[in-house]
């Protein structure tokens, strides 16, 4: 197994603005080294090691706890979610999993998990850091996994690198995406303003190909399962992920809590993050298995796509400890350069307040 695909280089300084007003030190999970799951060669069965038990095979002794976890029924990058559920990993982690399919702002979810609407919830780490900032009672206890976000180009437009877009048009479902979030570093990272260098317009999602086919944009930026699919249409090309240069070790959605739960039931909070470690585990091993999974709660796209799209992630990559913590650091000291974060937070100390360690 190598899983950690070959992604093009990008070369990217710290400039952004992030419209949104969007690991265990040598901790042995999984038994293979401090925060990562494994790197490249044979896949190598789930050992999360003596901090990360693995549930017993005969299930709980007693009662199921009940979680209700927020997610996006419509992200493929979410799998290990239904995988977990489906596969009996919640239920053989005592734990009985309801499901809350968000779809509204990121302020709004993270406030349904403070309040305890819901327990914990699925999300991109670009959304979260910003409403996290502002003290909502919601604690990261993982990464689930890399990539999922992709800048396509039209090649009738020359649109291959990130150079190529200084004056152009990108496409986007609106203007707090992660996408544009995301892709909007890069540019910046490439010497071109994010905000006055390119335009970036707003379309329903599931148009933003159409506004690239009509050449009202040039490119478009979004997120898997649209942009795989679009993908497979010879008039794109993928100009660069958010698995791309600096950013192929970088954790992209992470796993989050509600801070009372972590405090008053830590053994749930536990049990939950090592039950979506350990489905992400087996969504990297059985791609396939996890695509027939997600297509029964509705996914867009064939089974065959689906796994291919779970394969061009890196499901194989779940920091937890000083790993993701310093991965958080890194995503504060770039939002603090844009702006996004204060300039006065001590990202040190930000992501220590917004990591919570509920394995060891």
């Amino acid at each position: 197994m190598t899983d950690k695909p070959q992604r093009p280089g990008i070369a990217p300084s710290r400039r952004f603005l992030l419209s949104a007003g969007a690991a265990a030190a040598a901790l042995p999970l999984f038994g293979v080294s401090a925060g990562r799951a494994w790197g490249p060669g044979p896949a190598a069965p789930f050992d999360p090691g003596p901090l990360c038990q693995p549930a017993a095979a005969e299930g709980p002794a007693g009662p199921l706890k009940p979680i209700r976890l927020a997610w996006n029924a419509t992200a493929i990058c979410t799998a290990a979610a239904p995988l977990a559920k489906e596969r009996g990993i919640f239920a053989r982690h005592g734990l009985d999993v309801e499901f809350v399919n968000f779809g509204g702002s990121t302020e709004a979810l993270l406030e349904a998990i403070a309040t305890g609407k819901a327990d914990a919830g699925i999300g991109m780490a670009l959304r979260w850091l910003k409403p996290l900032e502002q003290g909502f009672d919601v604690k990261i206890t993982a990464g689930l996994h890399g990539g999922c976000l992709r800048l396509l180009g039209a090649k009738s437009a020359g649109i291959t690198e990130i150079a190529a877009l200084k004056g152009k048009t990108i496409a986007i479902s609106d203007h707090a995406s992660p996408a544009k979030n995301f892709f909007g570093l890069l540019l910046a990272k490439a010497g071109i303003d994010p905000e006055s260098g390119v335009e970036w317009r707003p379309y329903p999602a599931d148009l933003l190909n159409l506004a690239v086919e009509k050449g009202e944009a040039q490119a478009l930026a979004d997120a898997d399962p649209r942009t795989w699919i679009w993908l497979k249409d010879q008039r794109f090309t993928e100009v660069a992920t958010n698995l791309s240069g600096e950013y192929a070790d970088r954790t992209c959605c992470v796993v989050a809590l509600r801070g009372s739960l972590i405090r008053n039931d830590r053994a749930a909070a536990a049990a939950l993050t090592r039950a979506v470690l350990e489905a992400g585990h087996r969504v990297h091993e059985n791609p396939e298995d996890a695509a027939r999974i997600f297509s029964g709660y509705g996914g867009k796209g064939s089974v065959e796509d689906l796994a291919a799209m779970l394969r061009s992630q890196h499901h194989g990559d779940r920091p937890v400890g000083a790993d993701l913590k310093r991965q958080l650091v890194l995503y504060g000291d770039e939002l603090k350069q844009v702006n996004v974060l204060k300039r006065t937070t001590d990202t040190a100390k930000f992501a220590e307040r917004v990591y919570a360690d509920v394995l060891s």
